[in-house]
């Protein structure tokens, strides 16, 4: 989604489940409006955030006109996700990453996923170099029902700058620690003033289960804390376009990922 509207709006990382929840991406131009919805991956849910995610899957797929469903072409074992159902909603198969694979291998992968579901179109991609792009788009529009705009043409999306913030920091946790540590983390932007003639200040509350998290996450003489940091201000600032002083508190909440309250606290409907 990232590619197909040419900003930033989902965090990326190498990790299964990074993505939480529904990222919305607006793409306008003179032909259609495109909307789209970046969705958390299908799994079995395991607890109560988990179950959250499934359930805003669910009803993005309840909502959509066109399901977009990738494939990494790349993966030793791709998942085209025979159990989950898409109804009469058209499907697209996008098979991604196709700088990484022959060509022969993408028609395998075409072949595979056909004999799965019936789809509208396959297309094969590189979302990181930006091949394939126009013709995924074409597919989709032809796809879509004709309607009026939604959105303004200059709007890439509805979600506040301030939830890009959170997962930008949320994303250099993923990429900076492994095991179970960064499925434990919640993100929440607790304070953000705008000073003039001087630096944005921004709190962030990094929330996580257990004080032994917290300990890992701050590191020794706060090394931890201090790489998550440097990470995310650089992303951040580019992000806004101007210069942020960055403050970052480790707080433990436990059990938070399987308590309804704090769920609804933290924006997880």
């Amino acid at each position: 989604m990232n590619a197909l509207v040419g900003m930033k709006l989902s965090i990326v990382t190498r990790k299964a489940q990074t993505t939480r929840h529904r990222i919305l991406g607006i793409l306008s131009t003179d032909a259609h409006q495109i909307i789209f919805v970046d969705t958390p991956g299908n799994i079995e849910p395991k607890y109560g955030l988990q179950r959250v995610m499934m359930r805003s899957l669910q009803a993005a797929l309840r909502d959509a006109d066109v399901i977009i469903h990738m494939v990494d072409a790349s993966s030793k074992k791709p998942d085209f996700d025979a159990d989950l159902q898409f109804g009469d909603t058209p499907a697209v198969l996008v098979i991604n990453k196709l700088d990484l694979v022959s060509k022969d291998q993408a028609l395998e992968l075409s072949a595979k996923g056909s004999d799965v579901r019936t789809y509208a179109a396959v297309v094969p991609v590189s979302a990181k170099n930006a091949k394939g792009l126009d013709s995924l788009i074409q597919e989709v529009a032809s796809l879509l029902p004709v309607g009026p705009e939604y959105y303004p043409r200059e709007m890439v999306t509805e979600h506040p700058e301030r939830f890009f913030v959170a997962e930008i920091v949320r994303e250099k946790i993923f990429e900076n620690f492994h095991a179970e540590v960064p499925y434990s983390v919640q993100v929440n932007i607790a304070a953000w003033g705008e000073r003039e003639g001087q630096k944005d200040l921004i709190d962030a509350d990094i929330v996580v289960e257990r004080e032994s998290q917290k300990g890992i996450i701050i590191g020794k003489r706060g090394s931890g804390l201090k790489r998550i940091g440097i990470a995310a201000r650089r992303d951040i600032e580019e992000m806004l376009g101007r210069d942020i002083f960055l403050r970052l508190f480790v707080k433990v909440r436990p059990g938070w990922r399987n308590s309804d309250g704090r769920l609804r606290e933290f924006g997880y409907n």
